[in-house]
């Protein structure tokens, strides 16, 4: 027990002193004044995972079309904003995209790319509702590892990154990722429409290859910041590279299954398996890490009963 608690002791002390050291200009913004809240949301998250199925069960899934679309379409309007501000404030702060240090001054070029990193942020807890859509739906199916893996752990992560590092290399890797979900959210709301527009979506799979790039020139970016010996935190940069790695083998494993098995699980799989929301959205999740499917698939059976309608 002696153990247990130094451990604690200790665990509450560098916490404490790691408030001294962290970024003051967002310490009002909502949710960043302490990490319960986000806590809190993330599990309430894996709360509603456990029980929303048990809840769906026996009741008819809801289409949500109209909720869909108009969701979807939202989330397109958000990235674009936060890709466009963090672009503009980042070339008015003549950022380099080679090695770029934090800068906490006041300057507004620089509270702009803070703020633009908080949207992106709160995006990433936005896109919790991807998996509530799922399971309202029941499409149970999608709802893989790499989908909660990715919701989870980057809305929860994206806390520590603006609660210390507002600013920055930090703008490289949300930056690129918000222009991927501009085309991945428009992917999925036009999906939403039906087999009429789906059958024009051709593209989805590139979705998922753009996605794999981009981890690919995360850790690229990550280790010629370590090499020319950025002044950034370096265990953030570690960390990184871990972190994407294990996004390379997910997306790697999910594109294997999808695509490249893909005569085989024709013969096996359930209808009606589809691309990856991911990563969010994560890929085709986010890094979306998710997996969204096509809302109205032609080819599907039909079930027994009426959906729900919106």
């Amino acid at each position: 027990m002696e153990i247990i608690k130094h451990i604690i002791n200790d665990t509450v002390e560098f916490y404490r002193w790691s408030l001294t050291i962290a970024d003051k200009r967002v310490e009002k913004w909502p949710l960043m004044d302490s990490p319960l809240p986000t806590l809190a949301i993330s599990s309430s998250y894996l709360l509603f995972l456990w029980l929303g199925p048990k809840y769906m069960q026996g009741r008819e899934p809801l289409q949500l079309r109209k909720t869909l679309i108009l969701y979807n379409f939202s989330m397109v309007v958000l990235n674009f904003f936060i890709f466009k501000e963090l672009f503009l404030a980042a070339r008015a702060a003549n950022y380099s995209y080679i090695c770029q240090p934090v800068d906490y001054s006041d300057d507004p070029n620089e509270v702009r790319v803070a703020a633009a990193l908080w949207w992106y942020f709160i995006s990433k807890g936005v896109e919790y509702l991807d998996t509530v859509f799922f399971i309202l739906r029941k499409k149970f199916s999608q709802i893989s590892f790499l989908h909660v893996y990715h919701h989870c752990t980057m809305f929860t992560l994206w806390w520590i990154g603006i609660k210390w590092v507002a600013g920055g290399q930090s703008f490289f890797g949300a930056h690129m990722n918000a222009a991927i979900h501009v085309l991945m959210y428009l992917y999925y709301g036009l999906a939403a429409f039906g087999p009429k527009i789906q059958k024009y979506l051709w593209w989805k799979k590139y979705l998922t290859i753009i996605q794999m790039i981009q981890f690919h020139v995360t850790i690229g970016h990550t280790a010629l910041s370590l090499y020319s010996d950025c002044p950034f935190p370096k265990w953030m940069h570690w960390c990184l590279i871990g972190y994407a790695l294990t996004f390379i083998i997910l997306f790697g494993n999910f594109y294997y299954q999808t695509y490249r098995r893909q005569p085989r699980r024709e013969t096996t799989a359930k209808p009606g398996k589809a691309l990856h929301n991911g990563a969010a959205n994560g890929a085709l999740s986010s890094s979306n890490g998710k997996t969204d499917e096509k809302p109205a698939e032609s080819g599907r059976r039909k079930r027994k009963g009426r959906a729900k309608r919106d």
